[in-house]
């Protein structure tokens, strides 16, 4: 436990190699066009008038004219840029890291400028890092400590209350007690409730986000918490195993980067049906598709992919968690966009694409199956009405560190996403200073936090 204090207080921008830098600015960027994007779903105008009337205060909300507390800005941000399922990910997780790091992280480096604390980019960026690095290692030993499959919210909870504590400039003490707090009041909600029902509660990272930031500024007034059995194995004595692993999980804190092991997403939809979208996209290379002459579609992936089964959604959050619904955008448009799950006539209300998703049936390999969740694998097998049939090699998902988003891919994924809510003034800037923000200095950093705003 005393390994993972020192980090979060210490750990120092001068410590971070260039590829880290750079990862962290990408992960930025990328957050930042799924925030933007996220103003087009009910789920963020809900969020959006709960907080800024319930949590009132002076910190501005993500691309919002409103504003409201640390916490209510943290629980709006969080909900915002988990709306729209295009953010990054990991896979050892099953789950999403920065969703609930960046609002937080954003919303007490405003407060703290308004206060005259002159934080710059170089803390910005460490602060991000930090937060990917505590979060994912939590995430991992939750999923080897608890015997069912938890939303993102209970474990990167516990990376927001890193962040919060070292910028709050909590002690020793606090720091673990903010930690400890964080696990006990993340959410403990049930992924796969929300994949075979899927609704605006998503992945939970709302209220991480809130779980964590809430933990350090409780904290800092000495409330106190249960120690946090997904960092400190101590409290594992009556389970050796798990108690191992849990350690061993944290060995290499400062040595293996785990913010370079998240992959970002083409589309915007759940990972687990991305590499179905990939297989479609591998057909349409060897043999371009009219829609109207498939027949019948088979995808054949891994259990929890099977798992994404709504083939006639009738909301965004269905239509992000529906496999049937990605592959029947992929075969019409090659792609999944977000136009296509928006909640409108040529989105998910299109009869074409309904009729397309309802062709798709979906069976599980035990071959895909045992390499699940370090690696996700699907392939495809489409018939056409005059009887040809065409299978796709096995696939995986685009954007993972091995066939990574190329950086145009990413520049061209902000501006798309960002494109309904922002001027393209306002988007070229943002993008710059995301590129450069090791550069600014706490007045850029101020003009950088202003330009997150809509009049």
């Amino acid at each position: 436990m005393e390994q993972i204090n020192q980090f979060i207080h210490t750990l120092r921008f001068e410590d971070l190699s260039q590829p880290l830098i750079k990862q962290a600015s990408d992960c930025l960027i990328d957050l930042l066009g799924v925030a933007a994007a996220g103003h087009d779903t009910k789920l963020a105008k809900i969020m959006e008038a709960f907080v800024s009337d319930q949590m009132a205060g002076s910190v501005p909300l993500l691309f919002s004219d409103k504003s409201a507390s640390v916490s209510g800005a943290s629980l709006f941000g969080a909900s915002l840029i988990d709306s729209i399922d295009a953010h990054d990910g990991q896979v050892l997780t099953k789950g999403h890291v920065g969703v609930a790091i960046l609002p937080p992280l954003l919303a007490l480096i405003a407060d703290s400028i308004e206060k005259g604390q002159p934080l710059d980019g170089k803390e910005l960026i460490t602060c991000l890092v930090i937060g990917y690095e505590v979060a994912t290692r939590a995430g991992i030993a939750l999923h080897a400590t608890a015997l069912d499959y938890h939303t993102s919210g209970a474990w990167n909870s516990i990376g927001v209350a890193a962040v919060s504590a070292r910028l709050l400039k909590l002690d020793q003490h606090q720091t673990r007690e903010a930690l400890g707090i964080a696990e006990f009041h993340g959410p403990r909600s049930q992924m796969m409730r929300c994949i075979d029902y899927p609704t605006m509660v998503k992945d939970g990272s709302g209220w991480g986000a809130l779980a964590g930031i809430t933990s350090s500024l409780l904290a800092k007034a000495n409330f106190t918490g249960a120690p946090a059995i997904t960092l400190d194995a101590d409290t594992l004595s009556n389970s050796p195993e798990q108690a191992h692993a849990v350690t061993e999980i944290w060995q290499d804190l400062g040595r293996r980067w785990y913010i370079e092991e998240q992959y970002f997403k083409a589309y915007p939809v759940c990972r687990w049906a991305q590499p179905a979208v990939e297989a479609i996209r591998a057909i349409q290379a060897e043999t371009p598709l009219d829609h109207t002459q498939v027949e019948s579609i088979e995808i054949v992936s891994f259990h929890q992919a099977k798992r994404l089964h709504v083939t006639n959604p009738s909301t965004t959050e269905q239509a992000q968690y529906s496999l049937p619904f990605s592959v029947a955008s992929a075969i019409m448009d090659n792609e999944v966009s977000p136009e296509s799950i928006s909640e409108t006539d040529l989105g998910l209300f299109s009869p074409e694409r309904i009729a397309l998703s309802e062709k798709v049936q979906i069976s599980e390999s035990d071959d895909y199956n045992a390499v699940f969740p370090a690696e996700r694998w699907a392939h495809a097998i489409i018939t056409l009405k005059n009887g040809t049939r065409l299978t796709s090699p096995g696939s995986i998902a685009k954007g993972n560190p091995e066939n990574p988003l190329t950086d145009q891919e990413i520049k061209e994924k902000f501006f798309r996403l960002s494109s309904t809510r922002l001027s393209s003034d306002q988007q070229s800037l943002i993008f710059s200073m995301c590129d450069n923000m090791a550069a600014l200095d706490h007045k850029q950093l101020k003009q950088f936090l202003s330009l997150l705003r809509v009049n």
